[in-house]
C-alpha cells in the first residue's frame, strides 16, 4: 500500500522539487547559497545517531562551518525509530524537511524513488569514489544513478562479557546450538542468562535467516524466498532459544533493554553492532574494558551470515542551499572525518584508505568488525526493502508469544510480501 500511494505522487515531486522555490531547507545568500562562489546560507543537518555518538557527529558536523565560515550548520538530531516517517512527511509536504539527512542504507533507494533525494552524480558531494568499499556503494544506487554518499558500514557481531563465560566455563558459541547448550552452565554457574535477544527489530531476525541458508527475497530473479524451509526454521530457532530459557527478549524497547542487560551483566551475550560499543563499555560489566569480547554472530544449520548495515548522507531534492549541501557531505564522508569518527567512535570507515591510518587499523573493534563486514550479506537495495521488515517484526511477535507457527509466520510473510512486490513470484 505505501509504494502505490506514494507511487501516485512521485512523478510529481521528481520534476518540482528541486527547483521549488518554497522548498523548506537552508536558506543561502545568491543561488544555492553560493555568492561569488563562496559558499553561504544555512545547511540543516538530520543526524540520526545514537545517544552515545550524537555529541560527537554534533561536534564534526560543526566543524564545517570552521572551513566555510559563512555557511552555518543547523544540527538536529533526530531519532533513528522516527526519523524515516518524519523525513517523508517532511519532504512529501514540501515543509519542514533537511538539506542534508543521515539515512539508513535501506532508506535510500525508497527516499529516492519518492523522489525525494537530489541525484548526485557529477556534483562535489562524490568525492574520489573508487576510495569507497565497493560494497558501501552498492546502497547508494538507484536506477543508474547516485543519491547518496557512504558514511558508515556495519554488521552485526556477538559482544560477549569474558568473564561470564570464563566463569561457566564455557567457550564463546559458534553457533546457536552451542549457545543453546551453553546456557545451562551459564545460568548455573554465574545467574546470567545466556543470550539478549532481540525480539522487537526484524533486522536481528536477519543472522537467523542466512544461518540457514536462506534470504527474504531474490531481487535479481524477483523471487520472494522468505517463506521457505529457511524462513520456518529461522523462526523456530527463535521460538526454541526463548522456550528454553537460553535467551531472554522483550517486544518493545529491545534497544535499551538489550544494551542495559549487557551492561549490567544480567545477560553474557547479546547481538548487536559497532554503533553499541561505547555504550556498552559504559556499564558496571566493563568498567575493564577488555572484558567485553565481539565474535561472528553465531551459525544456523547450513551457514554464518549477518547483514551489512551502515549510513549514507543524502541531499533533499527541494533544497534551497544546494551547493552548500553537497560540500557538507563530501566533507563529512571524507577521509579525514571518517577517520576521527573510527578513532572516537570505533564505527567503520566506508573510505578504503582510512584503514591504512594505524590509529584505525589497530582498532581493536575494526580489527573484528572489518573482517565481518567483508563477509555480511548484502540486503537487497530496492525501493520496498525497507518496508520488508515490518511483515517479519509482527511475525516474530506472533511466534515468540505462540500466537503463530513458525510454519505459519514464514507463510504469512511470504503472503506479505507477494502483496507489496507485485511482480514478484
Amino acid at each position: 500500500m505505501r509504494r502505490g500511494i506514494r507511487g501516485i505522487t512521485a512523478s510529481a515531486l521528481v520534476a518540482g522539487l528541486a527547483l521549488a522555490a518554497t522548498a523548506c531547507g537552508g536558506g543561502g545568500d545568491g543561488e544555492n547559497g553560493n555568492s561569488g562562489g563562496e559558499l553561504s546560507g544555512t545547511v540543516t543537518f538530520w543526524d540520526t545517531s545514537n545517544d552515545a555518538e550524537k555529541a560527537t557527529y554534533r561536534k564534526l558536523a560543526e566543524g564545517f562551518q570552521k572551513e566555510h565560515p559563512k555557511v552555518h550548520v543547523e544540527y538536529v538530531n533526530v531519532p533513528f525509530g522516527d526519523a524515516n516517517a518524519k523525513f517523508k512527511n517532511a519532504a512529501g509536504g514540501n515543509s519542514g524537511a533537511p538539506d542534508v539527512m543521515r539515512t539508513e542504507v535501506a532508506w535510500t533507494a525508497d527516499f529516492a524513488n519518492l523522489g525525494y533525494l537530489a541525484p548526485l552524480d557529477g556534483t562535489p558531494a562524490l568525492d574520489k569514489t573508487d576510495d569507497y568499499l565497493p560494497q558501501a556503494l552498492g546502497s547508494t544506487k538507484f536506477k543508474g544513478k547516485t543519491y547518496a554518499a557512504p558514511q558508515v558500514i556495519d554488521t552485526l557481531g556477538l559482544f560477549y562479557n569474558k568473564k561470564l563465560l570464563k566463569d561457566a566455563g564455557v567457550e564463546v558459541p559458534k553457533t546457536f546450538d552451542e549457545l543453546a547448550t551453553a546456557a545451562k552452565k551459564i545460568k548455573s554457574k554465574t545467574g546470567a542468562t545466556a543470550l539478549y535477544l532481540r525480539g522487537d527489530d526484524p533486522y536481528w531476525f536477519l543472522p537467523y535467516l542466512y544461518g540457514e541458508g536462506g534470504d527474504l527475497v531474490n531481487a535479481r530473479d524477483k523471487v520472494v524466498e522468505i517463506d521457505d524451509g529457511a524462513g520456518v526454521k529461522a523462526f523456530k530457532t527463535l521460538k526454541s532459544l526463548v522456550d528454553s530459557k537460553a535467551a531472554v527478549t522483550d517486544a518493545t524497547d529491545g534497544q535499551e533493554n538489550q544494551l542495559k542487560a549487557l551492561k549490567d551483566g544480567t545477560v553474557a551475550m547479546a547481538i548487536d553492532g559497532p554503533w553499541d560499543i561505547e555504550g556498552a563499555r559504559a556499564g558496571k560489566a566493563f568498567k575493564d574494558k577488555k572484558n567485553l569480547g565481539v565474535a561472528p554472530v553465531p551459525g544456523g544449520s547450513r551457514a554464518q551470515g549477518s547483514p551489512q548495515g551502515g549510513w549514507n548522507l543524502s541531499v533533499y531534492a527541494g533544497s534551497k542551499n544546494l551547493a552548500a549541501s553537497y560540500a557538507f557531505v563530501k566533507y563529512m564522508s571524507s577521509a579525514k572525518v571518517q577517520q576521527q569518527t573510527t578513532e572516537q567512535l570505533s564505527l567503520l570507515p566506508t573510505r578504503k584508505s582510512v584503514y591504512d591510518v594505524p590509529a584505525v587499523k589497530n582498532n581493536e573493534m575494526v580489527e573484528f568488525f572489518k573482517p565481518a563486514v567483508d563477509g555480511a550479506v548484502q540486503r537487497p537495495w530496492i525501493a520496498e526493502g525497507n518496508s520488508l521488515f515490518e511483515p517479519i517484526k509482527v511475525q516474530m511477535n506472533k511466534v515468540l508469544t505462540g500466537a503463530a507457527t513458525p510454519e505459519q509466520a514464514a507463510k504469512a510473510t511470504g503472503d506479505a510480501y507477494r502483496k507489496l512486490l507485485k511482480d514478484y513470484k
